[in-house]
């Protein structure tokens, strides 16, 4: 990724109407722009009450103009941000302006890019922004926050010094091998070897919280028609989103509710019962449920205590984790778990008996846990270069337990390192950055 010498701008605060609307600045020609705007260029880090005037010098707006000089801003570039009146209008003559003047109009995530392209933050704490910005629960921001302020990032710079550390003990055994004592077989690399385990399965248990803090987690209701899914929908998320009859067959579409676990955002999807011999409308309604089911993270097979029909079994896809659920269990007793009492659970959606109980088992499910402050985010790429990481490391201990080859397991610590630098951006491609920045708003 080619770094660019342009000017950019762009409004930084959501398209609409606001009390505050904020344009933003970055490149080598901003102290110039901002004295044709200005009149002057402001103090650098000192709020300046200024009107913001156009290219031809006519009045635009008045507000708090801040100007901060390169290389101390977000961007590592001159920056300029204007903060005036929220109207749409007044933004676009702001950005007309300063493009007329020179600056051209940023790309998606261009100004967190530059940050990125000049050392002011690592790929971690840039992709956190977008994470902070978009978070869907309480605890998702705060671990966003606590990504951006760097704590994913040095949990990933300490595995690997510990790598490196690791990596020199090894390849110094190998360049003196006339040593008396055999290096690759003492205590101490045993240690070391387990400490650098104990880090990895630590940050991994870590990171997939933060991956399903981030992405959230998606359940199916599935189950036969009048098993009670859209009940069980309205009651967990407090909402009459479902309608909800007598008649078998009511739900023919796909209804989305999103609720919040203890931190965790979970989206329940709603589908049409599974059954045989439906109308037309509902014959659709069935695909796209097991459409849906094809996609989720896991599934709830609703069943009903009173009719406990095991037809739609074979409906279930292999390698999707399955909660089954009786309902009604105020109507009639569930039958006997038995040995699957681990992946059943017993409510009552008319009543709410036994919805805790519920909940507790979609969180056991996503294998999330609440971390407090020691959670942040991570996202799948994240985990899936962690996983590559420690899978090299796993196969030089190997190596190295089988065949006593210490280049082996060099190579091995060697490779997980890399792993491990396209999660900060030391090791990324253009295409993986492109993907990553523009998936950001404009402005940011």
């Amino acid at each position: 990724m080619t770094r660019s010498t342009d000017t950019i701008v762009a409004a930084a605060t959501p398209p609409g109407t606001g009390g505050i609307g904020v344009v933003r600045l970055s490149g080598d020609e901003v102290p110039a722009i901002a004295e044709k705007m200005l009149g002057k260029l402001p103090t650098p880090r000192r709020a300046t009450l200024a009107k913001f005037g156009d290219d031809t010098g006519q009045p635009v707006d008045t507000g708090i103009a801040l100007y901060f000089q390169s290389p101390n801003s977000f961007t590592g570039e001159h920056v300029l941000e204007l903060q005036g009146h929220g109207g749409p209008q007044v933004m676009a003559l702001l950005v007309e302006a300063a493009v007329a003047l020179g600056a051209r109009r940023a790309e998606p995530g261009e100004f967190s890019e530059r940050a990125f392209l000049n050392d002011k933050l690592d790929l971690v704490q840039a992709e956190a922004i977008a994470d902070l910005i978009e978070a869907g629960t309480g605890q998702a921001a705060r671990a966003a926050l606590r990504s951006l302020s760097g704590e994913f990032s040095t949990a990933i710079e300490a595995l690997v010094r510990e790598l490196t550390e690791l990596r020199v003990y090894v390849e110094a055994a190998i360049d003196f091998p006339e040593e008396e004592i055999d290096f690759l077989s003492d205590d101490a690399l045993s240690e070391r070897l387990e400490r650098c385990r104990a880090a990895f399965d630590k940050l991994l248990g870590k990171a997939r919280v933060g991956r399903v803090l981030r992405d959230g987690y998606q359940v199916v209701l599935v189950g036969q028609p009048n098993a009670g899914k859209s009940s069980l929908m309205n009651r967990l998320s407090g909402e009459d989103t479902a309608i909800v009859t007598e008649i078998a067959g009511t739900t023919r579409d796909i209804l989305r509710e999103t609720i919040d676990i203890d931190g965790l955002s979970v989206e329940l999807v709603d589908t049409a019962g599974l059954r045989d011999n439906p109308d037309v409308v509902e014959r659709e309604g069935i695909r796209r449920a097991r459409e849906a089911l094809e996609r989720a993270d896991a599934a709830l097979w609703v069943r009903d205590t009173t009719n406990p029909d095991r037809s739609i079994e074979g409906e279930l896809p292999e390698g999707i984790p399955t909660l089954v659920v009786w309902n009604k269990i105020d109507a009639a007793e569930p039958p006997e778990a038995g040995k699957h009492a681990l992946n059943v659970v017993s409510v009552s959606a008319r009543t709410g008996d036994g919805l805790d109980a519920l909940r507790e088992r979609i969180r056991r499910l996503a294998g999330y846990r609440n971390l407090g402050v020691g959670a942040f985010t991570a996202r799948q790429r994240h985990v899936d270069a962690l996983n590559d990481a420690a899978a090299h490391f796993e196969d030089g201990r190997a190596a190295l337990a089988a065949e006593h080859a210490g280049e082996l397991l060099a190579e091995e610590l060697r490779l997980a390192q890399l792993a491990l630098g396209r999660i900060t951006g030391e090791v990324s491609s253009d295409e993986l950055l492109g993907k990553i920045f523009g998936e950001f708003c404009i402005g940011k």
